[in-house]
């Protein structure tokens, strides 16, 4: 019998409990750790944000779930990994042992890089994790008593995209139904070298297919940028060449804005030495494996 521990309860590792039970049947030990007792559906929050959908719509007891198929759930988090030793210990203190160790934390937002941002001290929203999205949606109806201007993106060192471009669509559309949209003028402001790259490259035609969007919508936007600092009531920005230059500074005035962070490795897993690059991402093969670590997968962001 192997002892498989997952770290992290989101979407990837929910679906990697319950993919390894149903693959290798009730001969080995599971056990799924995560940060609290729920499991939120990270693709609803931005619906959260605008009061498209409510936190217990979106949200359910991982332990109810798992428990179910024979996975064994804690919820303290973990606090440290010891690859070497094959443990995870958690943060109250508990050595788990394991003979197969997936990672799947999600990121560390790392709102200290840009100055400013963040819900918590900082000017900005954001819709990537399920309280924060309960936070700008008090932000929200506080904007539309008052409305103005709004910027939304994501800034520079961000690694998922996707969500940015959703929200200023789910932004548009809700403030026509409110007949407020007139009175909103909206700025996209991105790192990425073109709209629709996604740090991809693209994705199919997606550069006119989002282009053609955003224009339909009237939102503007703001690409090759490096937000400086984002204040209450504006958001300075640097537009660069496709050589790195600055070529124009903007100051967007803005009422509400909602900004993708920078991701880094959350710190249990970076600080483990040969595991991950710089940005404390865990290192994989074409098989979600450690090259050092050879019994460590990973997935996800």
């Amino acid at each position: 019998m192997a002892h498989i521990v997952i770290v992290g309860a989101g979407i990837g590792g929910m679906s990697a409990a319950y993919e390894l039970r149903e693959t290798l049947g009730k001969g080995h030990e599971i056990t799924l750790i995560g940060k609290g007792e729920l499991f939120s559906f990270t693709p609803s929050n931005p619906w959260l944000a605008v009061g498209w959908r409510k936190p217990d719509e979106i949200t359910l007891k991982v332990a109810d779930h798992v428990g179910r198929h024979d996975i064994a759930y804690r919820g303290d988090g973990v606090g440290a990994i010891d690859a070497a030793g094959q443990a995870v210990v958690t943060t109250s203190g508990e050595r788990i042992a394991y003979d197969y160790l997936v990672i799947s934390t999600g990121p560390r937002l790392a709102f200290e890089e840009v100055p400013g941002t963040g819900p918590d001290g900082g000017h900005t929203q954001s819709v990537c994790t399920t309280p924060h999205a309960e936070q700008a949606w008090q932000a929200y109806q506080e904007f539309l008593k008052a409305p103005g201007p709004i910027v939304v993106g994501a800034v520079q060192g961000a690694s998922c995209f996707g969500p940015a471009y959703e929200f200023a669509m789910i932004l548009d559309a809700d403030l026509r139904r409110r007949k407020l949209r007139d009175k909103v003028p909206m700025t996209f402001v991105t790192s990425e070298p073109y709209i629709g790259h996604m740090g991809l490259g693209g994705v199919g035609d997606s550069k006119s297919l989002l282009e053609s969007e955003l224009r339909q919508r009237h939102i503007r936007w703001i690409t090759n940028a490096k937000v400086l600092e984002a204040g209450a009531a504006a958001v300075k920005v640097a537009e660069h060449d496709d050589k790195g230059a600055v070529v124009k500074e903007h100051e967007l005035p803005t009422r509400f804005t909602v900004l993708i962070p920078a991701f880094k490795g959350v710190d249990a897993v970076a600080a483990v030495e040969g595991l991950c690059n710089p940005r404390g991402f865990v290192l994989i093969d074409e098989h979600q494996r450690n090259p050092t670590y050879r019994n460590i997968f990973a997935a996800g962001v």
